[in-house]
């Protein structure tokens, strides 16, 4: 249907073109700009149902830009009854077309809000410098014969680097909503590509109004047809590698350019050569700072979560036997006691059973929760050990304290109010002093003997084995209540 409906576009234009002749082409001028204009609604619309938003809208920025210069040009004519003069606010909004398409190609996925506005500015500033040096050559094209070629040729770069940035971009990505979109401005840019270098070398003696301008309406009537198409993108995909290349070299673009366009204009605009020069140095740097500070806080994030369990969010059994090498160490260097609970869930697997993993689920997440709070200074020492087991390391606290901290987690945990009713634990206590008489597997073995020896007495009870010292200086292991 939107194919139809744009061959019906371009046929009615035709219509026009052949019913309503006019040295102004004024007939011709609506269909012109009412090409954009349907493109950029069919963006919008998209933008509203894709993931590649921020791409879809700022193409309809860009296109809206292209219809205003069009517009401008209209006004122009109409009053001059000439279409052959292209006014300056039609130049500018022609070349300010290009802004919004080379910021969403050279920005990268998901960056924060500040470096889309140090992006946005270094855009527009490229922009200016564009239409400055572009403008230096229309002011001269009645005395000067090269003058139009040369800005035909500036506009040709233009459209060059988004037809080929586009098409990198459509490759390279990974994405499927941001590789359809690519894929779309892709396409659109190089039919644009086309057209204009034809337009602008081959027909650029004949004012609007002509046949030639129904090739105009075909890059726009192009774009909103894909836009209004929700198909997934197929073809060609670069290897993983060089596609995060190239999401890595986008943001270079800008101030590249931005250098490039300023040593173009250093002659006739020095200072804003110089404005380029610095804009593009220092809006490169801060953006790399602010990246380099997001990537330490996400990387910062994912060493917090390498340490915690998802579900029950303590420490998880990696961060456990990397914190008990570090208290056994230090106890061993001190000479202080080091304690080790480790808590069992009494009769976990029937009260999965029965109440489903979900239940199992909020369960260990209440009892993860309740030892954290219990255990007092030595809650950021709690664990999950696995499945329905804890650990608590406790660290420079004697015997009498260590056991009165597992009978208090035993009762918190047996006063938990669970919709599905209370649960209870058992609790194998391993205590080494000095601990520099077994290693830190020993005290771990001694608290799982420990609760071996709770479960086989009957569950929901504390049990301590422990290595101490005896009179003559020997160490010995001891089970007890």
């Amino acid at each position: 249907m939107p194919v139809v409906l744009a061959l019906l576009y371009v046929l009615c234009h035709g219509l026009v073109l052949t019913l309503w002749p006019g040295s102004a082409g004024a007939g011709s001028f609506v269909f012109l700009t009412g090409a954009p204009v349907l493109a950029a609604a069919a963006c919008l619309w998209r933008g509203q149902r894709d993931r590649a938003a921020l791409g879809w809208r700022a193409t309809a920025l860009a296109l809206l830009l292209w219809a205003g210069g069009m517009g401008v040009n209209m006004l122009d004519a109409l009053g001059a009854d000439r279409a052959d003069i292209t006014p300056r606010v039609s130049l500018l909004l022609y070349v300010l077309y290009g802004v919004p398409l080379v910021f969403i190609l050279a920005r990268a996925r998901r960056e924060r809000w500040s470096i889309s506005v140090i992006d946005g500015g270094m855009a527009a500033l490229l922009g200016v410098l564009f239409f400055v040096h572009t403008q230096s050559f229309a002011d001269r094209i009645d005395i000067d014969n090269q003058a139009m070629a040369n800005m035909q040729r500036m506009f040709d770069i233009q459209n060059l680097c988004i037809a080929v940035f586009a098409v990198v971009r459509w490759l390279a990505g990974d994405v499927p909503e941001r590789r359809s979109f690519f894929r779309a401005l892709a396409l659109y840019a190089l039919v644009y590509l086309a057209v204009a270098f034809y337009i602008n070398h081959y027909t650029a003696e004949q004012s609007f109004g002509a046949y030639n301008d129904l090739l105009i309406d075909l890059p726009f009537l192009l774009l909103a047809v894909l836009a209004l198409r929700q198909a997934p993108a197929p073809g060609f995909v670069l290897h993983p590698r060089l596609g995060r290349l190239v999401q890595a070299g986008g943001p270079i673009i800008l101030p590249l350019l931005l250098l490039v366009v300023g040593t173009l204009v250093v002659d006739h605009a020095r200072w804003l050569a110089v404005a380029g020069f610095v804009v593009a140095t220092l809006g490169f740097s801060l953006r790399s700072t602010v990246l380099q500070m997001d990537l330490l806080e996400r990387q910062a994030g994912l060493d917090e979560l390498a340490r915690r369990d998802g579900l029950t969010g303590v420490a998880n059994r990696r961060e456990f036997d990397t914190v008990l090498q570090a208290e056994w160490n230090r106890a061993r260097r001190n000479g202080s006691e080091l304690a080790l609970l480790l808590v069992d869930i009494d009769h976990f697997k029937a009260f999965n059973d029965q109440h489903g993993h979900p239940a199992g689920d909020r369960c260990l997440q209440a009892v993860a929760a309740v030892l954290k709070t219990t255990a007092g200074r030595a809650g950021d020492s709690v664990a999950r050990y696995g499945g329905e087991e804890f650990a608590v390391i406790v660290s420079g606290s004697a015997l009498s304290g260590v056991l009165a901290l597992a009978e208090r987690l035993r009762e918190a945990v047996e006063a938990l109010p669970l919709p599905e009713g209370s649960i209870s634990i058992s609790v194998g206590v391993g205590y080494l002093h000095p601990p520099a008489l077994a290693s830190a597997d020993q005290l771990l073995a001694d608290a799982d003997a420990g609760l071996y020896a709770a479960k086989r007495a009957g569950r929901n009870q504390v049990m301590l084995h422990a290595h101490v010292l005896d009179d003559e200086g020997n160490a010995h292991g001891t089970l007890d209540c």
